[in-house]
């Protein structure tokens, strides 16, 4: 496909979001219906729009309106290219460019790329950081790995990945961590990835894990489990301690379908709970909790745009009822970390603060931040540390 196919490609998918529905959706269906279009294609596609998702508000102002071919269009202007020349209507290109399709600047809100209501909220909880991480929102996210213990070591990972082409950097302060500089397409099928020497994960999503003391013996539960990461990156760290064991829980039980099969793969041992009512006390419970997602809004730049008020109240009160629920779990003496990948305090420090007003017996032993405006540079992520009493 020439480049002004793949805008033509672009604003067709767009305007399938635009009216509702979910990207990857709108990406499969489009490449289900254009077989004729290669891989390269459908990679060049997919950037477009969700370039064109993290930045839609600016974009359709630059662009003439809020439409796919407006926010292409917007995108084109903003990168400095010619858009006359692609928007040519030969071919497959789109049409030309008309009075309709005038260009004018973004307003401050506009060029901040979210809501309003969204802007208000991101500057009452982060105050003058709130246009910094608003406008990180807007870049894509880099690619990281988290290398496996049980399987290889770091250098040996970062050279096996080398020898089918997808370079890497190592994170200086992450202990397992890996940068992709380099083909970062390829690595579901590699060597590396399919041997369970790899996995996919945020470098902040790693440093929430380092940064949890883990028990020397008992029982460890992810209660929130969702995808599995956290859990196998706490079963690589304890997996030659046989006086642990690893266990994951999610209410939607679909969502951990897959982490029996990633376990295996990657050596890890790990007990799935399908079943609340069997749940029994436990030394540690990691509770990475549903959240707004603010943190990961460059991966998912659609959410950013979903979210609204409500939802974000509702949201805030589940997360209520999980640490409530997860406390009672939680052994004498034990550890509950409370984890979100969002960047709103009233998600984090001031979630943690009632709690703690909610349950004497729990005392806070730390809070940290990680990524976005933060020295790894992977999604905004929260971690709340703390302890049970032993009475």
């Amino acid at each position: 496909m020439i480049p002004a196919a793949r805008l033509s490609a672009a604003i067709e998918v767009l305007d399938a979001i635009l009216i509702g529905q979910n990207a990857e959706a709108a990406l499969t269906e489009w490449g289900r219906a254009h077989r004729f279009a290669g891989a390269g294609d459908r990679y060049a596609i997919r950037d477009l729009v969700f370039d064109a998702l993290r930045r839609k508000r600016s974009y359709a102002a630059m662009g003439g309106g809020m439409t796919g071919r407006g926010v292409i269009l917007g995108q084109l202007r903003a990168s400095g290219a010619d858009a006359d020349a692609l928007f040519n209507g030969q071919g497959h290109a789109p049409h030309v460019i008309g009075p309709a399709d005038q260009a004018r600047s973004p307003s401050v809100a506009e060029a901040l790329d979210a809501p309003d209501w969204l802007i208000d909220v991101m500057h009452q909880d982060l105050g003058a950081d709130s246009q910094r991480v608003l406008m990180a929102l807007t870049a894509r996210a880099p690619v990281f790995l988290r290398v496996n213990p049980i399987r290889a070591t770091v250098a040996a990972a970062q050279a096996k990945l080398a020898e089918e082409g997808v370079m890497t950097k190592v994170m200086l302060n992450i202990n397992n961590g890996l940068q992709v500089i380099k083909n970062d397409r390829k690595i579901r099928n590699t060597y590396a990835y399919l041997s369970g020497w790899i996995e996919l994960q945020d470098a902040s999503s790693q440093s929430v894990i380092e940064n949890i003391d883990l028990p020397k013996a008992g029982r460890i539960l992810d209660y929130c489990a969702g995808g599995g990461g956290k859990t196998l990156s706490i079963a690589s760290q304890v997996y030659n301690n046989k006086q642990i064991s690893v266990y994951a829980y999610d209410a939607i039980s679909r969502r951990i379908a897959d982490l029996p099969a990633r376990a295996t793969r990657a050596g890890a041992e790990i007990t799935i709970l399908n079943n609340h009512s069997k749940l029994d006390t436990y030394d540690l419970i990691l509770t990475d909790v549903p959240c707004s997602g603010s943190g990961s809004w460059r991966r998912d730049p659609q959410g950013k745009w979903a979210l609204t008020s409500a939802k974000l109240a509702e949201t805030i009160a589940l997360q209520s009822h999980i640490m409530d629920s997860a406390a009672a779990l939680v052994a004498a003496g034990g550890t509950l970390a409370y984890a979100t990948c969002s960047v709103l305090t009233r998600e984090n420090e001031a979630q943690v603060s009632a709690f703690l007003t909610r349950r004497p017996d729990f005392s806070l032993r730390k809070t940290k931040r990680f990524g976005l405006v933060h020295p790894n540079d992977g999604d905004g992520f929260f971690l709340a540390v703390l302890s049970k009493s032993t009475i």
